[in-house]
């Protein structure tokens, strides 16, 4: 299955993503704010990236378009997976580089759907 790498600062809602990837098989990687989740990316080449957008320092915005950009990390598609329901955030996400854009809470049939999908779609 898929290495997935969530960025999100809620420790309650990376469990619970990550919970639902653990128990399909795939493998999971955490980093709590958007510059360490970038990093993270870089060193670790995972398969996708779950990104929250609100975070301290580094948003969710900005790490995806970092990763959009660098040459090292932009074949790696990246889902936000936010609270963030307003059509303006959903386009602009997209505009940073994000393959799909979802709004928690996420149901395991939703999120793991997308993730089949963009990982289909990038191969």
């Amino acid at each position: 299955m898929a290495r997935v790498l969530i960025v999100d600062d809620s420790p309650a809602e990376t469990k619970k993503l990550s919970d639902i990837l653990k128990k399909n098989g795939h493998d999971v990687l955490k980093a709590d704010n958007g510059a360490d989740g970038v990093a993270l990316c870089r060193d670790q080449l995972p398969d996708v990236v779950l990104m929250d957008i609100v975070m301290p320092g580094l948003n969710g915005f900005q790490a995806t378009r970092q990763l959009n950009r660098d040459p090292g990390t932009q074949h790696i598609p990246v889902i936000i997976v936010t609270t963030k329901d307003q059509e303006t955030d959903k386009v602009w996400g997209k505009r940073q580089g994000a393959r799909d854009y979802l709004t928690k809470p996420v149901s395991e049939s939703t999120l793991l759907g997308t993730i089949s999908a963009v990982l289909d779609e990038a191969s």
